[in-house]
């Protein structure tokens, strides 16, 4: 029965909290002013300068196309880097050795490419660290 108390007061929360999200999602994505602008606003305008980002250009598909190829490279690198390297980083408390350079290239390039094929035994092959910071967040981005 408490199971049943949980879900309810769980979704309950979401449908609460969905109409203000909506509306803080709505006046966003619209270039409108929020209660984060304050704080938000400069942190993203220096991300813009640093990059040097027109805010005002529009993105053209090559460019798009180019943006993408260069993140999931960085991704592929970060990935295949932090599986070969598991065994000297934190996060290991099963003291497991770096993944070979094969199995890791294959790892890196089925999570960057969103195919998550797993080809190896989870908790006996990858540490926490390589779990949490690499397979999760780039089943994220």
């Amino acid at each position: 029965m408490s199971t049943m108390i949980q879900y309810v007061l769980y979704l309950a929360i979401l449908v609460v909290l969905a109409i203000p999200l909506g509306a803080y999602i709505k006046n966003v994505m619209s270039g409108e002013k929020t209660f984060l602008s304050k704080v938000l606003t400069p942190c993203e305008n220096l991300i813009y300068k640093i990059l040097r980002v027109d805010r005002e250009e529009q993105m053209t598909w090559k460019k798009y196309a180019v943006s993408v190829m260069i993140f999931s490279g960085i991704g592929l690198v970060f990935l295949f880097l932090l599986q070969l390297l598991q065994g000297v980083l934190p996060g290991n408390p099963q003291n497991l050795s770096g993944v070979k350079w094969d199995l890791a290239f294959n790892t890196s390039a089925s999570f960057i490419t969103n195919t998550n094929w797993q080809a190896y035994s989870g908790e006996s092959t990858l540490s926490y660290l390589t779990q949490a910071l690499g397979l999760t967040v780039q089943n994220f981005v």
